[in-house]
This record gives C-alpha cells, sequence and structure tokens, in this order.
C-alpha cells in the first residue's frame, strides 16, 4: 500500500523486518520443541539462543536475503541460507521436518492476529464516535426519505444509532473472522506429521498465541479461512461506503442538513473557491471498492491444486498488507469525519417545513381509516390533495380541510392533530435502549 494510506502501526505488521523477525521465531520455537523431545542435542538449541539472543532483522538484512533471493529462486531457502551466514553450524537444526509454509502461514496468522487487533481498536473508535453524536442529537428532527424523497421524519440521533447497530455486527464478524484465521500449521510438507512431531506444533502454536493448527492441513493452512477473513474486511468497507454515501447526500447544496469538516486554509476546487466538496467520504467510497476486489481475490485463492500450489502466493503478498492498510486507514478517516462533522439542525427543520407537513400523509390517511373510510378510498383522498401541494402550490393541510370528502369524515381539528412531529419520535428511548442498552 502506498504511504498516502498507511498508518505506522498497521505499517510496521507488514515491514519485511517484522515478518522475517516472526519467521525466526516460529523456526527457534518449533526448535525448542523438538530439544523437549530429545531429537535436537541441548547444547545446539543453546547456541542458536545466544546467536540469535534480540536479533532484530535490519534493511541491510531483508537486501541480504533479497540477493540470495535472485540466486536460489526461493524465498524460505533465502531466509534459511541467511540464518546459516549469522548463526553458524547448529542452524542445520532448524526447519527440521518442516516445509516452506509452515513458516509462512505461521508468520501470515501472526500477521493477521495482530492486523486484527489494530482493525477493532479502529473499529472501536468508530463506534465511540456514532454513540457520541447519536445521543447529541437523539432528538434533532430530521426528515427521513426513502428512493431520495421526503418520507416521513426521523432524527439524526437515530439514523446514527442505526450506524452503530451495523458496527456492531460488523466489529463482532471481524473478531470472529480474525480468530478463524489466526491458525498455522507445523505438520510438514503434505502436512501429514510424517518428519515432524504433532506436539512440535502444538508448542509452537501456544507459545504464538495463536488459536491452535490447522485440523488437517494439506501443505497449506486452508485458504477459506483467509476468504472469510478478507470478506469481513470487505463487508466493513461496505458499511463505510453506505454512511459515507449518506454524508455525501446530507452535504449537497439541496440539502446541506450536514457538512465534513473543514479545516483553516483548506481547499475545496482548484478552479472555484467557493468550493467545500465532501472529499473524505468520497475517499471512503473509493477505498470500499479496493476492499470488495481484496474480498474477491481472496475468494479465488481457495480452489488451489491437489495438496498445494502457489497461485495464492502473489494474491496475499499484496492483499495482506494492502486490505488490512487500507481498512485501518479507512476506519479512522471516518471515525476522525464523525468527531467533527457539521450539523445543521436549523437547516434540517427548513427540509421539514419544505412541502408545508406532506410528510404527514399516511397519518391523514390512517385518521381516515380509523373514521371508517375504506383504505383505498381514503387514499385517494389524500393522494389528490398532496398532489396540489406540487401542482397548484397549494398548503396540504389548507388542501385536506377544503376537500368535501374528507370533510365529510375529519374535522378541521382533527385534520391539525395529524401535523403533531412528535407524534413521529415517540419511541426514540425505545430504539435507543434496543441499540445501546440506555435510552
Amino acid at each position: 500500500m502506498i504511504p498516502r494510506y498507511t498508518r505506522p502501526d498497521m505499517g510496521r505488521v507488514w515491514s519485511p523486518e517484522h515478518r522475517l523477525g516472526i519467521a525466526l521465531k516460529v523456526e527457534l520455537l518449533a526448535c525448542e520443541a523438538m530439544v523437549r523431545l530429545g531429537e535436537v542435542p541441548a547444547e545446539d538449541f543453546a547456541t542458536l539462543q545466544k546467536a540469535f539472543e534480540s536479533f532484530q532483522f535490519s534493511a541491510a538484512d531483508v537486501a541480504r536475503i533479497d540477493e540470495i533471493e535472485k540466486t536460489v529462486k526461493h524465498d524460505v531457502i533465502a531466509f534459511l541460507t541467511f540464518l546459516e551466514e549469522k548463526g553458524g553450524p547448529a542452524v542445520r537444526h532448524l526447519h527440521k521436518g518442516m516445509t516452506s509454509n509452515d513458516v509462512n502461514d505461521t508468520a501470515f496468522a501472526v500477521q493477521l492476529e495482530d492486523a486484527t487487533a489494530i482493525l477493532l481498536a479502529g473499529v472501536d473508535r468508530v463506534m465511540a464516535a456514532v454513540r457520541k453524536r447519536a445521543f447529541e442529537h437523539k432528538r434533532t428532527p430530521m426528515m427521513g426519505r426513502s428512493h431520495g424523497i421526503h418520507a416521513e421524519p426521523v432524527t439524526f440521533g437515530l439514523k446514527l444509532a442505526g450506524w452503530y447497530d451495523a458496527w456492531s455486527r460488523r466489529r463482532a464478524a471481524l473478531a470472529r473472522a480474525g480468530k478463524t484465521v489466526a491458525v498455522g500449521k507445523i505438520s510438514g510438507a503434505v502436512g501429514t506429521f510424517a518428519n515432524v512431531d504433532p506436539r512440535v506444533e502444538a508448542f509452537v502454536m501456544e507459545q504464538l498465541g495463536l488459536e491452535g493448527g490447522e485440523g488437517a492441513a494439506t501443505q497449506i493452512v486452508n485458504r477459506d479461512r483467509h476468504a472469510e477473513f478478507f470478506t469481513a474486511l470487505a463487508l466493513a468497507g461496505a458499511t463505510l461506503e453506505q454512511h459515507a454515501t449518506e454524508i455525501r447526500h446530507l452535504q449537497r447544496t439541496e440539502v446541506r442538513e450536514a457538512e465534513e469538516p473543514f479545516t483553516a486554509g483548506q481547499k475545496g476546487s482548484s478552479a472555484m473557491p467557493h468550493k467545500r466538496n465532501p472529499i473524505l467520504s468520497e475517499n471512503l467510497t473509493g477505498i470500499a471498492r479496493l476492499l470488495r476486489g481484496y474480498a474477491l481475490a481472496a475468494l479465488e485463492d481457495v480452489a488451489l491444486w491437489h495438496e498445494r500450489d502457489i497461485s495464492h502466493s502473489s494474491v496475499e503478498r499484496v492483499i495482506g498488507p494492502d486490505a488490512t492498510i487500507a481498512l485501518d486507514f479507512a476506519l479512522h478517516r471516518f471515525a476522525g469525519m464523525i468527531e467533527n462533522l457539521r450539523v445543521y439542525p436549523e437547516r434540517m427543520q427548513e427540509n421539514l417545513d419544505l412541502t408545508g407537513g406532506l410528510y404527514e400523509a399516511q397519518r391523514v390517511l390512517l385518521a381516515l381509516v380509523g373514521k371508517g373510510v375504506g383504505r383505498q378510498e381514503g387514499y385517494v383522498f389524500v393522494q389528490r390533495n398532496a398532489m396540489k401541494v406540487w401542482e397548484e402550490k397549494v398548503d396540504f393541510r389548507t388542501a385536506l380541510k377544503r376537500d368535501a370528502d374528507v370533510k365529510k369524515v375529519l374535522t378541521d381539528a382533527e385534520i391539525d392533530a395529524c401535523f403533531a412531529l412528535d407524534y413521529h419520535l415517540k419511541h426514540v428511548d425505545t430504539i435507543f435502549r434496543r441499540v445501546f442498552g440506555e435510552g
């Protein structure tokens, strides 16, 4: 991922120095387990411990391994060759009975587990921001829209409560997927444990804090796990896009009920000085597209030949860092946007008043039905007066009071009673208790 979208904590997870450090830890832990089983001399392992005590891979070390790989054309052999250069003869005990993906898949699992923890922290920031603004605007009335058209009133807080509810689901799904993918393997060439004791794998997984080893691995950890993980990331991106798209609509000049923060010195257009564009939300929409693409690539990786092929490898070298870095960036961008979102209650009220109470059409219909009018007949009464608002610029309430059929059933006072805004907000507390556990 390009530096523009890489936050430092997530960037470190995917640095080559960090990945190689995990791989070395995997090799040393496997060797330690073999010492405990009497398969490796303790004195040789002590030599390895001393050689790599506090060892940290540097950029120069990464360059050296890359140089070796140019000759051997194999990343793990290049890695082991480098370790031999550093550790001497005792390194021969590393990788005993193991295959490349015993190291690579297990290290990848650690990286994905670390990435999940960072992503969950980002989701927590999003949820805290959304919750705070939801309670702030719990009773800030605004027009609810369906198909982009005025429907009936809601509150901005209710809109945000729905967002919070969605993020609760996304957090649970991400945490679940993070556990699913936090699985390694130390079971040898085709997963049979023919040359490495199953107790070695159990020891390594326990020491690394992973969920365990793959129950029945092939030469690799099965990639349905990774597909689930990257799909969870894509779903989080889709939720970001859903909410970002809403903000983009609310910021439109004709609506202008909410607006992204616009900081001192910020410019909206190179040509038009008056512009304040929803660039943060549009950026999030673009990132969501990337995340969906990464999920599709992960799904393509599930079907490999027999016990394995390497068609998944090049994919994962890209989507592992890129997807987690992109979502990490997007979560914090969105959280910051919500924390500083400009909300305009006065404009919300202006838009509520725009049609002179036309949004109360259903209440009038229900009032007519309650007085014995057939539903379809009452619908005709209300609709024809609603159309006058658009076509004749007549106030809806006034039109209803002039309609002979309506006047036969409803008094002026009963019509007026249909135009109380609070009617639509009477269950706000109930919805908040359902979402937040408190009203």
